[in-house]
């Protein structure tokens, strides 16, 4: 694998039942150091290729390798070590409801390093003042707003410094000024880190703002992909939906039906 690139997906296919595909065909390259974002409509494969990237699920065919090891492949202690240097942001910030905002962070710390309790106090407090939330460490999840949570959850994600930070639907809501808050943090933790992050999400205005690059997915399989100067001019008609929320297109605003004209008849007949 070339020096240059954190993961490498070739030729992947997942299925959980023979007769039904979930991923086809995938081939993906993410640089070190870049924001990638995965995006496409709801089942569309995002979250499952996401799974595979953290070893959570295995590749049925193909290979995916991360920083030089085959993910697909690795025993239990290897995925294990693998994850201790990603870092994972979970749809609504999956906060442990029993512990502070200091304890959630700490946690990873605690868990994975032997590091003195003096030192993890001051990390955290680092991580916190990161997010905007150093005066908060005593509260508890109960006690945070939404966005709170989620920076909090960004907090937890970053703890020891990972060289992958994944994100599952990061702005999903999220208030305007919340969202806002995340999107900043996203792009400014990255390059402050000097980490790699795989964002994915179907919040295209707030995604293409930050990320150096964009794979669309559809059913399964990778449609498009390019720049977000290159998503944004691209005029295959399910990309061009896709982007700027067309209600009606490849992907259609009726769900499939009899002729509309055909059921008012019927009606008429039964009334």
């Amino acid at each position: 694998m070339a020096a240059d690139n954190l993961i490498e997906i070739d030729s992947v296919d997942y299925w959980y039942d023979r007769r039904r595909a979930i991923l086809s065909g995938i081939d993906m390259t993410i640089p070190r150091g870049k924001v990638v974002a995965i995006m496409g409509i709801s089942g569309s494969g995002k979250t499952t290729l996401l799974r595979l990237i953290g070893g959570v699920m295995k590749a049925r065919k193909g290979e995916v390798r991360v920083d030089g090891q085959l993910v697909n492949k690795l025993d239990s202690n290897g995925i294990y070590r693998l994850r201790r240097r990603m870092g994972m942001l979970f749809q609504f910030g999956a906060l442990f409801t029993d512990l502070s905002v200091f304890d959630n962070v700490a946690f990873q710390m605690r868990e994975h390093t032997n590091l003195p309790e003096r030192m993890i106090r001051d990390l955290v407090f680092m991580k916190l003042h990161a997010v905007g939330l150093r005066g908060a460490h005593r509260l508890m999840p109960s006690e945070l707003s939404g966005g709170m949570a989620r920076r909090v959850a960004l907090a937890r994600a970053i703890a020891l410094d990972p060289m992958l930070i994944l994100y599952d639907e990061p702005f999903t809501g999220l208030d305007p000024i919340s969202l806002g808050v995340i999107r900043n943090l996203i792009r400014r933790l990255n390059d402050a880190l000097g980490a790699t992050s795989i964002i994915v999400t179907h919040d295209v205005q707030e995604a293409l703002e930050i990320v150096d690059y964009v794979y669309y997915m559809s059913d399964g399989r990778i449609v498009a992909h390019g720049t977000p100067q290159e998503m944004l001019a691209n005029h295959e008609p399910l990309v061009h939906q896709f982007v700027y929320g067309e209600p009606d297109g490849p992907v259609p605003f009726q769900y499939p039906s009899r002729n509309y004209a055909e059921d008012l008849k019927l009606g008429a007949r039964h009334a």
